[in-house]
């Protein structure tokens, strides 16, 4: 594999900062864009990376830091929006693709690397969310200048994901009750790393040109046996009472308005079709992937509660 100079768009986000620490370790230049660059500084102790300050959805910005790279990594990526409109969802993953293709034919890079999901489809996609995920996935892959890779991954789990640990904080302040949404949908959730290293390994594979990868774990669960499982690695005693379609809808109406959104109504339509592949992880990467419950339990169970608590000591003692 040859030294590439590598822009990633989304590169402080939780795939991005695995992603672009698998990158430098592979010897490759990184620089990570973001509207704040202190939310980088993490990603500022890598050899070969940088963080700049830059509004990945100004075009010119965008022209500007490309310039001397070879390889863009678009991650960009949100999971609600502000409002029932969609907005944000299209302008987050429509208009920036759009602008991202735009920018790389400008500065000569010839390669691109894009996040999409499991379950993006423009035309039938069942929520805001799903359909501009897809209408961004195809309109990179219409880019056929560009040697374009795309990914659709199910949710994506590993240390400080969004996913089982909003699961693990809801119940630990939920009574003995928690009546949970949407608990038959099913997902085959895919450990962070080996997204990071599909990306890596993909990157100067020429038969990946072009091609959309599904990228799931082994296995495929229902919520409700994810948020069950959650609950058990906290040692949390809780009676988890699964909703129909309408108290699931009621219920996102609710917590869409909540600090945080914990569930929107998008979400809910998301979750109507399950989010699991077809097939087993890609072959062309030459990895299996790591099953949830080697991993889930050292950041959610009792390893965890060891480590915050030698945390905790550790700054008494400073």
């Amino acid at each position: 594999m040859g030294q590439h100079s590598i822009c990633i768009l989304g590169g402080n986000g939780f795939v991005g900062r695995h992603l672009s620490a698998r990158l430098v370790e592979e010897g490759h230049r990184v620089r990570v864009l973001s509207r704040h660059r202190q939310r980088g500084k993490d990603l500022l102790v890598l050899p070969t990376a940088e963080v700049v300050e830059a509004d990945v959805h100004d075009p010119e910005a965008l022209k500007a830091q490309f310039a001397d790279c070879d390889t863009v990594v678009n991650l960009v990526g949100i999971l609600n929006a502000r409002d029932a409109t969609g907005k944000d969802f299209y302008r987050a993953h429509a208009e920036l693709p759009r602008k991202v293709v735009e920018a790389c034919r400008a500065a000569g890079v010839g390669r691109l690397l894009h996040m999409s999901a499991l379950g993006g489809d423009a035309a039938y996609g069942a929520s805001h969310y799903q359909r501009s995920k897809g209408e961004g996935e195809n309109l990179v892959h219409n880019a056929h200048d560009l040697a374009v890779t795309s990914f659709r991954p199910s949710v994506i789990f590993g240390p400080g994901d969004s996913f089982l640990n909003r699961f693990a904080g809801l119940l630990k302040m939920s009574p003995l009750v928690f009546p949970l949404a949407c608990a038959g949908a099913r997902f085959a959730p895919v450990y962070v790393k080996d997204v990071a290293e599909a990306y890596t390994r993909a990157l100067d594979n020429r038969n990946t040109f072009g091609q959309r990868y599904d990228l799931c774990g082994p296995n495929a669960y229902t919520l409700q046996e994810l948020v069950t499982y959650v609950a058990r690695l906290r040692h949390l005693r809780r009676w988890i009472i699964p909703l129909g379609d309408g108290p699931s809808k009621l219920m996102a109406s609710v917590l869409e308005w909540a600090p945080g959104k914990p569930l929107t109504r998008d979400n809910v339509l998301s979750m109507q079709r399950d989010n699991v592949c077809d097939g087993p992880f890609p072959e062309v990467f030459g990895f299996e992937p790591t099953p949830l419950e080697s991993v889930a339990p050292f950041y959610l169970g009792d390893a965890q509660d060891e480590f915050d608590a030698h945390r905790k000591r550790a700054r008494r003692e400073v």
